[in-house]
This record gives C-alpha cells, sequence and structure tokens, in this order.
C-alpha cells in the first residue's frame, strides 16, 4: 500500500499502523460501550469520540485497541505530552537528503486519511494550544487544518477517534468547549479476581498457578482498600519475581521470597503492608483532621474571640464599650 498521500499539490508520508496486540478480557459491557461510539446509523449521522477515564495502568488503551481490532480496521496511537505541539499533532516539516522539506503526517493524520482508527492516549496530557488545533475534527466539520503545510485536511468516513485520560493530577484541565466534543465518558473500574487472573494468564502464560493467584490476591485487596495499584503493577511483580527465579537455576530462589523482592522493587517497601499503607494515604490526605482556618493563626482555641469558641450567654456587650464613647 502507498505511504504517501498528496493534497492540493502537497505530498504527505503517513506512518505506519500499529501492530500491538491486544485482547480485551472480562467487562464486555465497556467494549459494547466503545463500539456503540463508532457505529452510524444514518447517513446524516456523526461517530462519536469518547473519552476512556481511569487510573493509570487499568486497560485503557487496551480496550481501544480491542475496540480497533473487533472493527478491523488500521491503529494509530499518538502519545500526548504536556509539550505537545499543534503540528505534532497534524504535519511535522522534515529536511530531506534532498535538501527540500518533506512533510509527514502523525499518526492522528494518518488514521483521518486512510479511514483508520486514533487513539490519543493520555490526552489530559496536552496543552489546550494543541488541543485547539483539534476543535473542527472534533465535531461535524471532521477536518484539520495544517499551517506548516498549508493545507485542509479532511477525515475519510470511516475515521474514528478516542481519547483515553488518567486520573490523576499531573494533568491539564481541558477546557470545556473540548470536553463537549469528547463524549460520553467511559470509565473504567477494576476488573474482579476473575478476570484479573484471566488477565495476568494472557500477559504471562507461563507463570505457575501459585504466584499468579498470589498477585491477584494482592491487586484485589489493594482494589478494596482504593489504592492505586493496577493490573499493569501486577504484570511487573510477576514478571521480576520469575526472572529472579531464573536467574540462578542451581540455587533458585523461593516463591515467596522472590515474589515478596519483586513487590518491594516495584513498588516500594510500604506495598507489603497494605493496610498500613492506605492508613498512611488517608492521613496524608487530612483523615479526620479538621484544617486551620484563618482563626487559628490569630486567637488560641480557648480565647473568646476564636471563631470555634463557645459562646457564653453572660457574655456583656458593655464590656467592649468603645472607650471614646462618652
Amino acid at each position: 500500500m502507498s505511504r504517501t498521500h498528496s493534497i492540493d499539490g502537497i505530498t504527505l508520508h503517513l506512518g505506519a499502523p500499529d501492530s500491538s496486540s491486544g485482547e480485551w478480557i472480562g467487562q464486555r459491557e465497556i467494549l459494547k460501550q466503545l463500539l456503540a461510539c463508532w457505529i452510524i446509523v444514518d447517513d446524516r449521522d456523526q461517530p462519536l469520540t469518547p473519552r476512556l477515564v481511569g487510573t493509570p495502568g487499568i486497560g485503557k488503551t487496551t480496550l481501544a485497541i480491542s475496540g480497533a481490532r473487533t472493527r478491523g480496521q488500521e491503529l494509530y496511537i499518538y502519545q500526548c505530552t504536556a509539550d505537545t505541539r499543534p503540528e505534532d499533532l497534524l504535519i511535522t516539516p522534515v529536511l530531506a537528503e534532498s535538501g527540500k522539506i518533506a512533510y509527514h503526517a502523525s499518526p492522528l493524520v494518518t488514521a483521518m486519511i486512510r479511514g483508520g482508527i486514533c487513539v490519543l492516549d493520555e490526552g489530559n496530557r496536552m496543552n489546550e494550544k494543541s488541543w485547539a488545533s483539534l476543535a473542527p475534527l472534533l465535531d461535524h466539520r471532521r477536518y484539520v487544518e495544517s499551517i506548516v503545510a498549508g493545507i485542509t485536511i479532511k477525515a475519510h468516513k470511516d475515521f474514528r477517534c478516542a481519547v483515553t485520560m488518567n486520573e490523576d493530577e499531573s494533568t491539564f484541565e481541558i477546557p470545556d468547549y473540548i470536553l463537549s466534543r469528547i463524549q460520553p465518558t467511559l470509565s473504567l473500574g477494576h476488573p474482579t479476581r476473575e478476570d484479573e487472573l484471566a488477565i495476568l494468564k494472557y500477559h504471562l502464560p507461563f507463570a505457575d498457578d501459585q504466584m499468579l493467584s498470589l498477585t491477584a490476591d494482592f491487586l484485589q485487596e489493594s482494589h478494596t482498600l482504593n489504592l492505586d495499584f493496577s493490573t499493569r503493577d501486577g504484570i511487573n511483580i510477576l514478571r521480576f519475581a520469575i526472572k529472579r527465579m531464573a536467574q540462578d537455576p542451581t540455587h533458585p530462589m523461593s516463591r515467596d521470597t522472590a515474589w515478596r523482592e519483586a513487590l518491594e522493587r516495584c513498588l516500594g517497601e510500604d506495598a507489603a503492608d497494605l493496610q498500613s499503607l492506605a492508613e498512611k494515604r488517608n492521613n496524608s490526605l487530612g483523615g479526620n483532621v479538621v484544617p486551620m482556618g484563618l482563626g487559628d493563626f490569630f486567637f488560641s482555641p480557648d480565647d473568646p474571640l476564636h471563631p470555634d469558641a463557645d459562646f457564653d450567654e453572660d457574655f456583656d456587650d458593655d464590656d467592649f464599650d468603645d472607650d471614646d464613647e462618652k
């Protein structure tokens, strides 16, 4: 297939589709919701661009990959960052060996031209200026304008898009006029133990049942305590533990020792006691402690002028008569 495309005399060099494999295990309803967003029910209908929201490592990108594979379309993934520029999202000029400028299409624009699916990964790490360049693509107009190449690029009728977003604080606040264009919100929750065990087995079919079960139990307890450990963390723990056991076949490390070491190296020593870790994090977020107010800096707690002091019904207003009054 041709990896170039011409628009108004400008030749664009297209990117290659993503070849990652991704099987969505469990939570079938969320996959059906994603696929529903991309359906066209009438000639006047338009596809939706949903945002897939959840904690890091919960499987948002895997869900989008699985959706693209289910539809049988080419998949393109663009990794959004804090320093992503509009030209990075669209067309990038590159100095070719001939000394001339060559225009390279981003994964997003390549998907637009070829009628593929683009995943804007971790979209809330991207600044408003870059999002603004996509506004006409994400509504009924379905095009983008490249200032660098001086062309307007219209989306193929089969083009689809989704945006993944992490639920953490290291992100930009996306403006309302963009949020209104990336709907609905599909929120991913943690998988059940059965599904989580199946996911671990899918990625690590060579892991023994005991270590798989140990990891699944750990993850399920962390979910119950609202700790932010994900299936991805479990996969990394298992990988490292298995590698440590295989490192010295003559004196193999025991399963429990290898797993414990992997847990502490991947997630920190505190992760060995989830209950204590949950209590520490709760206290660091304030717990049951009442925050200090402005009055705390000026009055002691027993001062009658403290905002929280009990009002004395026998208190005489005359005690505060202005000395200047005659």
